[in-house]
């Protein structure tokens, strides 16, 4: 019957089709109250504890670190209005709150807008990273697009840093006459879009800070019109401040692990992180690894997708080892617990899960996307890059995911093969767990991060010329 219908009803009827597909009640998701390996004579407990932990409650201005108590002192303060559409769980809401947080130690008061369709009849954070940043003075504030206009008229700032921000701000800053920094987090919002359309939006913005180099050059690839010193890469930063260390025996005992070699991912349930493929590489390796279990702890993203990772799972024989379970606020017991990290995204900005889980000590096993070969570079120490699961990164949009994304896919022997590594060098890698801890730490300094965000912030809004990485570091490092 759908063919005798007109084009645009056949497009709106796939539309609702798929939404009702995505939307559709999920089959339940492991839950934390039981461990791993529930007959496991190391179980001291329930690992519910892990799904109550937080991150370190922080209720007064930053700590003062090197550079950052002196690097606004002689600078006027100028007004930063951090906005983002969705300050929940994830890379993205974690960067707009440490920026919002720590940027007015270097003379950048701050606020953050989260533009939502549904805020708080208050305009109060409901989120638990609002309600952290509300205990550090930080002003944040819910609003829908319709009164986001007046609330940032009201709050007058000087430059606004966008994350992932509904569209709209962009024309509400430019009526204010207000700079506009977009942070580009990954190209998946621009996957399939109209670049002649991109390039008139973009000559509104005043800079575009991008998370990777490997995302810099995937947008200038595509606006081939923006003009490249303006675009400038800063990686993020771990949030050390909110980032505690685990107990590794405590943690395993939780889970009711012994001498089980666990692999963590720490991904939402969805296309994106291609929890099929990375599924199907375990199986794999499962085959002649029988001490290796598989955790993907995550929120389920697509329903759809979801259940199509279940019915692989159910295929296995190591479905047993397989272990899909929700999200966890605090998730540092789990990478104390990890002996190794898999993260096998068809696309990334700068993942921080990764980040953090070789500042954990913790060594990796990522797919080419952006940030990971900056992450991992090429020591074994720190783990392996294999390829994408498209095989070229630059190719990647969505189309050429659907295509393959229940399919066997390029990376999938090189990726079961890095994991092997892993497994292999486990001894080894446990005995650098504090030498790869301390160089992760210095690596993904946030003090640096911070920094760079804060100088072209203020670039931006007086007009300045931007600062290059290496001006902004020699900045910091000055007494």
């Amino acid at each position: 019957m759908a063919r005798m219908l007109p084009a645009p009803a056949q497009a709106r009827l796939r539309d609702v089709v798929s939404w009702l597909g995505r939307h559709r009640p999920a089959p339940p998701i492991e839950d934390w109250c039981r461990p791993l390996i529930a007959a496991s004579p190391g179980t001291a407990g329930s690992p519910d504890a892990l799904r109550a932990a937080t991150w370190p409650q922080l209720t007064g201005p930053p700590r003062p670190g090197k550079g950052a108590a002196t690097s606004g002192r002689d600078l006027p303060v100028l007004r930063c209005l951090v906005v983002t559409s969705g300050l929940d769980a994830g890379g993205l809401p974690e960067v707009a709150a440490i920026l919002a947080r720590r940027l007015p130690a270097h003379g950048l008061q701050t606020a953050l807008l989260d533009v939502t369709a549904e805020p708080s009849v208050s305009g109060q954070p409901a989120s638990q990273l609002g309600r952290m940043l509300r205990s550090n003075g930080i002003d944040v504030h819910e609003a829908n697009e319709g009164d986001a206009a007046g609330w940032i008229e009201r709050w007058r700032p000087d430059v606004i840093s966008g994350h992932g921000a509904l569209p709209s701000v962009l024309a509400i800053a430019g009526r204010a006459r207000v700079p506009y920094v977009e942070t580009l987090h990954g190209m998946h919002h621009l996957f399939g879009t109209d670049w002649s359309a991109e390039a008139v939006r973009s000559s509104r913005l005043s800079v575009i800070v991008s998370v990777s180099e490997l995302v810099r050059q995937q947008y200038l690839a595509g606006n081939r019109h923006f003009p490249a010193d303006r675009i400038v890469t800063i990686p993020n930063g771990v949030d050390d401040e909110r980032r505690s260390g685990g107990d590794r025996a405590a943690a395993r005992a939780l889970l009711g692990l012994t001498d089980e070699y666990l692999f963590v991912s720490l991904a939402r349930h969805g296309l994106q992180k291609n929890t099929y493929g990375l599924v199907a590489a375990f199986g794999e390796l499962a085959r002649h690894r029988p001490e290796a279990h598989l955790l993907v702890a995550g929120r389920v993203g697509d329903v759809r997708y979801y259940r199509q990772v279940l019915r692989l799972r159910q295929s296995l024989p190591c479905r047993e080892r397989v272990h899909l379970r929700d999200h966890l606020a605090a998730p540092a017991e789990l990478l104390a617990a990890a002996d190794g990290f898999v993260l096998d995204s068809f696309f990334e900005g700068w993942a921080l899960a990764p980040m953090e889980a070789l500042f954990a000590g913790v060594p990796v096993v990522l797919s080419d996307v952006g940030g990971a070969r900056e992450q991992i570079g090429d020591d074994p120490a720190r783990g392996y890059l294999v390829a994408n699961p498209l095989g070229d990164p630059l190719s990647v949009d969505w189309e050429s995911i659907a295509a393959v994304r229940y399919r066997p896919q390029a990376n999938r022997d090189e990726f079961t093969a890095a994991m092997e590594r892993l497994v292999a060098g486990r001894e080894d890698y446990l005995r650098d767990r504090g030498r790869l801890a301390a160089e992760a730490a210095a690596r993904f300094d946030a003090r640096r991060c911070i920094a760079r965000h804060a100088a072209v912030l203020r670039a931006a809004a007086t007009g300045a010329d931007l600062p290059g990485g290496d001006e902004v570091d020699a900045a910091q490092s000055t007494p």
